[in-house]
């Protein structure tokens, strides 16, 4: 303790508070990812009182921070200098605000097109808009060192969701089954686990819209057949009971029948219900929640029916009678494996129905579990999958008792309940450039972006892991997440273990054309040599830091467009480089290709298990598809091992409800008021409604020139 008083700005005098200061310094050596141990926290603290001490009258407040800055001088110049930036911030918050509202007025008057799943028109979705841009400033000022400020802002690399990474993780495979077993709390309620498949749906739609909100990117409910088939099993006795009470024992074949019809009646209820919450109830963090469910390989007979219904729903479409049209949520992805759902498989019929469903409306998409591969090998071996979590990213394998590697020749990975903590993409074309004019070599400066991406990511795994279980208590507390069973004043720390963390991949096209003049289609062996590279050096972070690093193909929805504009300031126009509006996404063709469906899967098959983080593969279907063409595509892709998405254009005329594939103006009524939906990426959205887009310009360029894609 002290007695010295301190001058505060407004003429005060105030208690020198040396907690306070050991706070400051803990914040500023987080920032730069220093462990100050308890004897060199001491010696600052002693060293601030023996300066102060020394003053003829009560210090200032600057002079507090003058002394503090020469103490930590002493100790750590890192941290000195760490905390000289942070005292700034001040001086700073004007420009913060400033900027701030200059984006408000923007979004208020223009609207934002960043993502696609926000509807920047509502005021709900304005004011989480208007949160986030200060979130994001905020994350740079405190969090960032100058130097990633400054290659974020160059654009060679790009960190994603920085308005929210320090509250929360990011994607993940959430244990709905978990947290319904035995009923569990939300929002100070308790839930009791439902007795009926209609109130299962309801509570996962209540869950989902709650869960969400305490996260970003994609949320997923994997092998939902599966989680849901004893609920189904519940409903269907309890209307076998009922008709056998009215009608007395000896009607039991009509007691089936009727059973199964009001089972099949409550599963199609309850899924439409979900569409409908999921599509127009928008979740606290300002979007609809990014949900995808996965099935189909459960060979039960209520799992199969849940199955086929979701996908007959989904199928028929929401809203009026003559104006039907899919939802863009859920996303729907098909489990596949070949010897279920090959021909003659026990469910050939489940994959026939997800082939009617994907011709009418895009969806589902196949994720194979018998091809070649790194979700097969887990599918064949364990008997466990790796759904996606959202559009593409998957989960590195860990171990249910040794972690990241298996503790012997019995231990299983777990994969549900599990999840990311961030995405940080490199810009691969500007770092060749980079290294050319500075005269470098292109692996020594690829390594300078590498760690920084790397400091970034062992700062918020630290960071993450003081948060309490309270701030998201379905997922730490009631068992959505693996280990998730935390009081709620504990920390997150021993969940995230599990976690993975990204290294983002766009533009990989662009690089092996910036490199010789030839795309990927054409040649492609640099980018492969630069994607090996990076596999080999993620791998030695991962072991080095235990953090399950993951190389991920960025869908680049806004981002396509921001990093041409990036390129550009920095080294002009390259034709084939930044000459188009977009850069391409992952490791894909480019969409302007002239080239069959069968090239595009295997030019990008070379690229595939280099991307074990976050991938899928996509081809465009001509205007004269058939059904026998869609199932050779797919089944090509699964015997790949390949995430395959159909890729068509929808359109429907909102004047006479005319339904057509990549129309821009109604053939049967001239009217030009149409909802579309696109491929986004990995995922769908409207890239029409009513005239206008949710989407970006650059992303509508890339939309109109796509041949391949």
């Amino acid at each position: 303790m002290t007695d010295i008083m301190i001058v505060k700005r407004n003429g005060n005098l105030e208690k020198l508070d040396l907690e306070k200061v050991r706070e400051d310094v803990n914040l500023s050596a987080e920032r730069v990812m220093v462990d100050l141990t308890d004897e060199a926290m001491n010696k600052i603290i002693d060293k601030v009182v023996e300066l102060l001490s020394t003053q003829t009258s009560n210090p200032t407040i600057e002079q507090l921070h003058s002394c503090l800055e020469v103490a930590l001088e002493s100790v750590n110049p890192l941290v000195a200098k760490s905390y000289r930036e942070f005292r700034d911030y001040k001086r700073d918050m004007d420009q913060i605000l400033s900027k701030v509202y200059k984006k408000a007025q923007v979004i208020t008057s223009v609207g934002d097109k960043d993502c696609s799943n926000t509807d920047s028109t509502l005021v709900t979705f304005q004011r989480c808009l208007i949160y986030n841009s200060l979130n994001k400033e905020l994350y740079k000022k405190f969090f960032l060192t100058p130097a990633e400020i400054e290659a974020c802002k160059d654009g060679y690399i790009y960190i994603h969701d920085m308005s929210a990474r320090l509250d929360t993780m990011n994607c993940c495979l959430f244990d709905i089954g978990n947290v319904l077993k035995d009923g569990f709390e939300m929002s100070n309620i308790w839930y009791t686990e439902p007795k009926t498949l209609q109130t299962a749906f309801n509570v996962i739609g209540d869950v989902t819209i709650n869960t969400t909100a305490m996260q970003y990117g994609g949320f997923t409910l994997p092998e939902i057949d599966s989680f849901l088939k004893k609920y189904a099993k519940k409903s269907y006795d309890m209307y076998y009971k009922e008709y056998l009470d009215i009608k007395g024992e000896e009607f039991t074949k009509e007691a089936e029948d009727y059973a199964w019809k009001k089972t099949i009646r409550e599963c199609e209820q309850g899924y439409q219900g979900l569409e409908y919450k999921l599509n127009t109830v928008s979740s606290s963090r300002g979007d609809y929640p990014f949900v995808t469910l996965t099935f189909g390989v459960d060979k039960d007979k209520f799992a199969v029916m849940i199955t086929k219904t979701i996908l007959d729903v989904h199928r028929k479409g929401q809203g009026k009678k003559g104006f039907r049209r899919p939802t863009v949520f859920p996303k729907l992805v098909f489990l596949y494996d070949k010897k279920l759902h090959g021909e003659g498989g026990a469910l050939r019929d489940s994959f026939l129905t997800a082939i009617k469903c994907s011709e009418k409306t895009m969806y589902p998409d196949y994720l194979s579990l018998s091809g070649e591969g790194y979700v097969p090998e887990m599918y064949k071996k364990y008997k466990r999958i790796v759904s996606p979590m959202g559009c593409r990213a998957f989960l590195s394998p860990w171990y249910e008792r040794g972690g990241m590697e298996p503790a012997d020749k019995d231990d299983k990975p777990v994969f549900v309940g599990r999840f990311n903590i961030g995405a940080i993409s490199l810009h691969l074309p500007m770092i060749l450039a980079k290294a050319r004019e500075e005269q470098k070599d292109f692996y020594e400066v690829l390594d300078y972006y590498l760690e920084m991406i790397r400091r970034i990511h062992i700062r918020t795994y630290r960071y993450l892991a003081k948060r309490k279980a309270s701030t998201n208590p379905l997922g730490y507390s009631q068992g959505g997440f693996y280990g998730g069973n935390l009081k709620p004043d504990e920390s997150i720390e021993p969940i995230l273990k599990s976690s993975t963390a990204s290294f983002g991949i766009t533009a990989l096209n662009e690089l092996q054309v910036l490199y010789n003049g030839k795309s990927i289609v054409e040649d492609g062996s640099f980018a492969l040599d630069v994607m090996k590279y990076i596999n080999k050096k993620t791998t030695e972070f991962k072991k080095e830091d235990h953090i399950l690093y993951a190389i991920y193909g960025t869908p680049a929805e806004s981002l396509c467009g921001l990093q041409i504009k990036q390129f550009r300031k920095k080294y002009g126009v390259i034709p084939g480089v930044s000459s188009r509006e977009y850069v391409s996404n992952s490791f894909h063709c480019g969409v302007w290709e002239d080239i069959t469906g069968i090239e595009k899967q295997d030019l990008e098959d070379r690229f595939w298990e280099l991307f074990k983080g976050g991938r899928i593969q996509y081809v465009r279907y001509n205007l004269s598809y058939n059904t026998k063409a869609m199932i050779t595509y797919i089944e090509r892709a699964m015997d790949k091992g390949f995430y395959e998405g159909v890729n068509l254009s929808l359109a429907y005329c909102n004047n006479c409800g005319h339904e057509e594939l990549d129309m821009d103006v109604c053939p049967k009524c001239g009217s030009s008021d149409l909802t579309k939906i696109d491929r986004m990426n990995g995922y769908l959205s409207y890239s029409r409604v009513h005239g206008d887009t949710m989407l970006s310009n650059a992303k509508m360029v890339e939309i109109s020139e796509r041949k391949s894609m």
